[in-house]
Formats: C-alpha cells, structure tokens, sequence
C-alpha cells in the first residue's frame, strides 16, 4: 500500500513574523520609549514640567523645525548641510530689519523668510538644474551664508531692544500652557505630514527618490520638485534663526553652529534612508525629539559640550548601522 504526500499549499503555511519591518516601523518609537524611561530613572527631575517644556522649546529652536525640510531633501536623496549658516543669517537679519532699519514684525519675518528661500533656491538650483552633487553645493551654501551673517553684523550680536518688543514676547510666551515656538513647531510637522502624506507634491518627492529616472519618463518636471524642497528647506531654517532671536532677543551670527549634525541625525534616527525615497513626519518628529532627550540628559548628567558633540556623532553611527541592518540602506 503506497502513500501519497499532498504538497502543503501556502494555507498550510505558518505565517511569518518580519522582525526587520517591524523594526523599521515602530524602531524609532522604541530608541523613544525607552530613552524616556532611562531619563527618568537617571533624574527625578526629568519628568517635570518644565524641565519637558524645556526639552520641547530647545527641539522648536534647534532640529525640530528643521527636520520637516531637512526629510524633504533626504527623500529626494539629497543633503542640506546649509542649514546651520542660514539658520545664523535668518537670525542675524531678524535683528538687522527690526532693530537697524526699523521695520515692523510682520514685514521682518516675510523678508528673513524671503532670503531663507533664496538661499534654499540657490542651493536646489545648482542641484536640481545643474546635476550638481548636494553635499558640495550645500557646503558651498553653508560658507556663504555663515560669512554674509558675519559680515551683516559685524561679528556682534545685534539687540532687537524695544523694536523687537513683539518676537520677544512670541519667543517667551505661552498659549494653553504650551511655549509659542513648541506650538509653532507642531504646527510645522502637521502641515509637513498633511503635503507629504496626502498631496501629489509629498507623493511625487518621494517617488523621485526611489525611482527618479521613473519619474521623468513619465512626463513630470522633476527639477522643479527638487528646487521646491530646497526652498521649503531654506524657509524652514530661516524659521529656526527667527526663533532663535526671539528666544534670545538677539541676532547672533554665532547660533545655528554644527546644527546640520543634529537635524540630519533627527532625520536618520527617525528612520529616513539617506538613499532617498524612504521617510515620515511622525517618526522624524520623534527623532528630533530623541535628540533633545539625548542632550537633556547629558546636561541633567553634566557632560561637558565638546564632549556631547562626540555623542552625538556616535549616535548617528549608530543609527545608520540600524538602517543597513534592517536593508533601508541597500537598493
């Protein structure tokens, strides 16, 4: 008597756990969570609340805002090293309109944001037009825009003084117990997430940096897509040196120094691919706000800055290995 063996069919078959999706997922909510816990039992004084509004309004005034152009450039597989120096220039001119030559706010924020976009325009135009590599031109970008706010104010911090009474009052003002700028900030990463997640100009981004070669057979103008996000990247960091004066209540071409590690660290350790194509709001927000957790944590331990720097740069390591390992790096 002979017997027959039915070949199991894919019903037979036990489902899978993919361990590297997961990872890939929720890996970012995880580095979240538990840095959290790790805080708080390091510090009792981690869980106040004002020492958390102190963590969200440094994130508003550092990587957080950033970070949204910051991920629109990296999905289109480019780099903005640049926005640490436009960040000082936006700081910088906040002080030079309002404080030199007497405008009022409003006009203020729209010509800094006007020039943020011009550099940002610069930068996308010598890449997307060009062919021009990312890293070098935004290097060059960076340079440019360090020496203009240095040589705009002379190497001195300008005070807003009474002129600038109003960024003052936004900079240390609170609506429903929540700092303006941490407002400000969430109020960046929603419409980030709304344009990314929900309109053609998010889904073509991120469709140029997996296939961008793709997307110009099939008849769209890719250049001016990559010249977009540049600009949006340029108004972003122009946003940050806004804030920053108003925080401090001084245009100082001094801020905004090394600021790029910290904004593309956020974007990375928020599981973005540095090949492009691969990236979201939500974790990119969380990344930031690892990175601000990061720094609270080294200050509440007392770690010197110059020591912080070399943590930071650890970290990026770090997570770039973590997106290699779960294949967000291989094409």
């Amino acid at each position: 008597m002979t017997i027959t063996t039915e070949p199991s069919g894919p019903e037979d078959e036990k489902p899978r756990t993919d361990f590297r999706a997961i990872i890939q997922r929720f890996g970012t909510l995880a580095i979240f969570i538990v840095l959290v816990i790790v805080a708080t039992l390091w510090s009792e004084n981690f869980l106040t609340r004002g020492n958390i509004l102190n963590v969200l309004r440094q994130v508003a005034s550092s990587a957080g805002i950033m970070a949204v152009g910051m991920l629109f450039v990296i999905l289109t597989r480019g780099i903005d090293l640049s926005v640490g120096s436009v960040m000082a220039l936006g700081s910088v001119l906040t002080g030079y309109f309002c404080a030199i030559l007497g405008f009022n706010p409003a006009v203020t924020i729209v010509f800094v944001l006007l020039c943020g976009a011009a550099c940002g325009l610069v930068t996308g135009g010598f890449v997307a037009y060009l062919g021009l590599p990312s890293f070098v031109i935004s290097l060059a970008m960076m340079a440019i825009a360090r020496g203009l706010s240095l040589i705009i104010s002379g190497g001195r911090p300008i005070p807003l003084e009474e002129a600038g009474a109003a960024f003052g009052r936004f900079g240390s003002g609170f609506l429903f117990g929540i700092p303006q700028p941490v407002l400000l900030m969430f109020a960046v990463f929603i419409v980030g997430g709304i344009v990314l997640n929900y309109t053609r100009f998010g889904r073509l981004i991120t469709a140029i940096g997996s296939n961008e070669e793709a997307v110009r057979l099939s008849g769209i103008a890719v250049p001016r897509y990559i010249l977009a996000v540049y600009a949006i990247s340029g108004v972003l960091a122009a946003v940050a040196g806004i804030i920053s004066a108003s925080r401090t209540g001084v245009g100082s071409a001094q801020v905004g120094v090394g600021a790029e590690l910290n904004v593309i660290a956020a974007v990375v350790i928020g599981g973005a691919s540095l090949m492009g194509g691969k990236g979201g709001v939500i974790n990119t927000l969380l990344g930031a706000l690892v990175m601000g957790i990061i720094a609270n944590i080294m200050n509440l331990a007392g770690v010197p800055g110059y020591h912080q720097q070399v943590y930071m740069g650890v970290i990026i390591v770090v997570a770039m290995l973590l997106q290699y390992g779960t294949g967000q790096l291989r094409r």
